[in-house]
């Protein structure tokens, strides 16, 4: 069964950085989905806290922290036939050291010195956690919705 539904796609700052932003679009364009909504934003504590709310725990979570603090984020609401399924594997395997060349994150992610992968973009995982972190990422879009 194929479900129209919407996902948050996150383009991080190393994907902003390194100039990805227009393939990274130009990849949704390509599958014919639509883009609802496209913003640059600068993530704060706060945001991060609540988009990695099952992390924030996590000993290793203040690297995701830091590393979503390094610069601008891309924030896309994009939808489609199924891409929440489908972006997932468009952007690979989220170690870019597993991800196939193709993908996102097999073309453009990499691992750090540091220790912090650097792997491009988040998407949503389900249509829940969709409609959660774009309340997140787009407040605005929810009261628009209303």
């Amino acid at each position: 069964m194929h479900n129209e539904e919407r996902t948050l796609i996150l383009v991080k700052p190393d994907g902003v950085a390194n100039g990805h932003i227009g393939e990274i679009i130009t990849r949704l364009e390509d599958r014919r989905y639509d883009i609802q909504a496209l913003k640059v934003v600068r993530a704060t504590k706060e945001q991060l806290a609540r988009h990695y709310e099952k992390l924030v725990d996590k000993p290793f979570y203040h690297e995701i922290e830091d590393y979503m603090l390094e610069g601008p984020i891309v924030a896309i609401v994009a939808a489609g036939t199924d891409i929440i399924d489908v972006f997932h594997k468009m952007a690979g395997k989220t170690d870019p050291g597993e991800a196939e060349i193709g993908t996102i994150r097999g073309d453009y992610g990499r691992d750090w010195d540091d220790g912090i992968i650097r792997n491009v973009v988040h998407s949503s995982d389900c249509v829940e956690s969709a409609e959660r972190e774009i309340g997140i990422w787009f407040p605005e879009l929810e009261s628009a919705q209303k």
